[in-house]
């Protein structure tokens, strides 16, 4: 995706519209929807969505782009696919949603930046980073952190029994963290990536 959302004034714009079908991943689909409200129907947790996929889908028709990049329904999506599945038409919703979420965050839609999913994607991308793996005590800590340090303290000790059973069961480990090999590598081949994508994000 290399071409920015129109900028608009307007709470109603077909370019947006017209953006989403063109560089959307599975927006050149989105035409094909007919409002059934199956994914909305088949979505486990769409009482937790401020806009279903359906409505999403009828804003985005209407233009309403600062309506649909500021909606929690992105970061929702669990990317279960029962709406990808149960489509009567085909339209790939999940993939929709998703590269709708990436352009939220890439915006600095605040929404994008306060979610529980971009603080857990962050914390997640920074143990892999460094490590090469998840370390579950690490990762965990980094994620709280994101809340402020009293909150991460209050989330840590809230869940300190279910960790220390995780210790006694040996499925989680006490000691410096494990690291594969060639950890500079793998930080060379995820700058590259990053690289790539900005420059096919144009920026």
């Amino acid at each position: 995706m290399n071409v920015a959302p129109p900028e608009t004034s307007k709470k109603y714009d077909l370019g947006f519209a017209r953006w989403v079908y063109e560089n959307v991943d599975g927006g050149d689909k989105l035409s094909m929807c007919m409002q059934c409200g199956m994914c909305s129907g088949s979505c486990p947790i769409g009482t937790e969505m401020d806009h279903g996929p359906r409505k999403i889908f009828m804003m985005i028709r209407a233009g309403m782009k600062d309506a649909v990049l500021s909606s929690n329904t992105m970061f929702n999506c669990t990317s279960c696919y029962n709406c990808v599945v149960r489509c009567p038409r085909g339209v790939p919703v999940t993939y929709i949603l998703q590269d709708l979420g990436r352009v939220a965050q890439r915006m600095g839609y605040a929404e994008a930046q306060k979610t529980d999913n971009a603080r857990f994607a962050k914390a997640f991308f920074w143990s892999t980073r460094l490590f090469g793996r998840t370390d579950e005590r690490l990762f965990t800590f980094k994620y709280y952190l994101s809340f402020g340090i009293g909150e991460a303290i209050k989330k840590a000790m809230a869940n300190m029994k279910l960790a220390m059973s995780l210790v006694k069961h040996k499925r989680m480990h006490i000691g410096m963290p494990h690291k594969i090999k060639g950890t500079k590598d793998l930080k060379a081949i995820l700058d590259k990536a990053a690289e790539i994508e900005k420059g096919r994000q144009g920026i």
